[in-house]
């Protein structure tokens, strides 16, 4: 069953072949067989996950079941599940049960879902390799010396190795995108404000977005449909009705405007890279679209605004882990500036006091002006050159990152190497754009994923355009070796 795609086990669910039962303890079993080496999951709960299977079980024999119903998936450890660890992959939270359900943990719920565990990621989502985790890394499934990418790491990496159907992922600069890349599933970030981000533990509140990581693109269009919707607790959801995005899945692609920003193709593009998205694009031009050169000229901006102002937000979010009402707190104390210090230097790792301190810095006295003033207003540019894109486009295409995973601490000592790992995602963060990477070739056996962005709310044709190309193409049906 674990090659079966999201809408498959859904077929068969409906037709009575299996049980949401059985389907959950054969996940469960595969977990606990295969998990092991890859380190996807923080917490497995299984006996909450077999009760909510035989509930949903006895909801489907009511007539009342939905399109999701005793479905298994994962859900990444930044959603607030009540009375389940959320640990955001940090010490900090390693002891934090929450007392409730985030908005997206709620819908899933109600559309009949199945919560497996929580999976591991960078911690609080600050990072690129799925390195920065209290509870290690996560490894690759095609090559464990390799990185699965991050924050999402645990979930892209637990779709590809067939551990789970679908998982949940935030996408803060590419946080979905690029570990979809590298691990060779399809990862969708929504446009900013489509799905809430109540119970969502905040690392950059202009920038995070939660969204789904799948197969297949129909697979994520099933699950955003549960995912997305206004949610009058969170201030930055936008009142907009949700589309059936499934319902435009085979609509064709003649005539489609696909725009290739000349700084996407640039010399930092891996050759390898490259030439498979070159042979994608030429399946979308057989498909019928047309490719347009367009220019994207504040793309060089990208990475130095978002390394301003995500850890300005950051700085301001985690202020509130202070050892005072939930969190690590330092043992014995001397007095309360003592408790401070020694619990958030205790509770944090290095990589997210390293965006701490930038953020604190770049909205001190003196620098607010100077810098992410700055980048605020660099971030209009960035937003006003897919404005003028959109005009003449329908969508923009290019690599999702610029090389394949590479090498487990290859990059953990370099820092600025390892934000340029999210030079092609980021951007859309900066402008609220939706965006998706689909599985589009290997180099050297390693996955390489197809960026896909588009306008504002543009979700159902994103995902259309992916689910035309993975009728033409099987990148998405490949399967890590030791994981068939």
């Amino acid at each position: 069953m674990q090659h079966k795609t999201l809408a498959e086990l859904s077929a068969g669910l409906d037709s009575g072949d299996y049980t949401s039962e059985e389907l959950t303890t054969a996940c469960l079993e595969r977990i606990e067989r295969l998990n092991g080496p890859l380190n996807c999951f923080i917490t497995v709960t299984a006996e909450e996950a077999l009760a909510a299977a035989r509930a949903a079980d006895a909801r489907r024999q009511s007539g009342k079941a939905g399109p999701l119903t005793g479905i298994p998936y994962a859900h990444k450890d930044i959603f607030c599940t009540r009375g389940v660890r959320t640990s955001c992959a940090s010490r900090m939270l390693d002891n934090f049960i929450s007392p409730y359900d985030a908005t997206v943990t709620q819908r899933l719920a109600a559309a009949g879902a199945v919560m497996l565990g929580k999976t591991n990621m960078d911690e609080f989502a600050m990072g690129s390799s799925n390195e920065t985790s209290y509870y290690g890394p996560v490894r690759n499934p095609w090559n464990q010396d390799t990185v699965p990418g991050g924050s999402s790491g645990g979930s892209a990496a637990a779709v590809a190795a067939r551990l789970v159907p679908a998982s949940t992922g935030t996408d803060t600069g590419g946080s979905i995108r690029q570990p979809a890349s590298l691990c060779g599933v399809t990862g969708l970030k929504p446009t900013y404000g489509r799905v809430s981000r109540y119970g969502m533990i905040a690392f950059a509140s202009s920038l995070d977005q939660g969204g789904p990581i799948t197969r297949t693109a129909e697979d994520a269009a099933l699950l955003l449909e549960a995912m997305a919707g206004f949610d009058e607790r969170d201030s930055t959801s936008v009142d907009q009705p949700v589309e059936d995005y499934r319902a435009g899945l085979g609509n064709s692609l003649k005539g489609m405007k696909i725009g290739l920003p000349a700084e996407y193709f640039d010399g930092a593009v891996d050759s390898g890279v490259g030439d498979a998205v070159e042979q994608a694009l030429e399946e979308f031009r057989r498909l019928g679209a047309e490719t347009v050169d367009i220019r994207l000229p504040h793309t060089y901006l990208s990475v130095p605004t978002y390394y301003v102002v995500a850890p300005a937000e950051c700085s301001s979010n985690l202020s509130r882990f202070d050892g005072v009402r939930f969190g690590h707190r330092c043992q014995d104390p001397q007095d309360l500036e003592d408790m401070y210090k020694r619990s958030r230097g205790e509770g944090f790792g290095a990589e997210v006091k390293r965006r701490i301190m930038i953020g604190t810095y770049a909205l001190s006295a003196g620098y607010y002006d100077a810098y992410y003033l700055k980048a605020q207003q660099a971030r209009h540019l960035i937003r006003d050159d897919f404005r003028q894109a959109f005009e003449a486009v329908d969508v923009i295409m290019g690599p999702t990152t610029p090389t394949p995973a590479f090498r487990l601490g290859e990059k953990v000592d370099d820092p600025v190497t390892m934000y340029l790992s999210d030079v092609y995602t980021i951007a859309v963060n900066l402008a609220g754009l939706p965006g998706l990477s689909v599985p589009a070739g290997f180099v050297d056996g390693l996955p390489v994923g197809l960026h896909v962005i588009g306008n504002y709310f543009d979700e159902a044709r994103l995902l259309n355009v992916a689910h035309q190309y993975q009728q033409v193409s099987d990148w998405h049906t490949r399967v890590p070796e030791g994981f068939e």
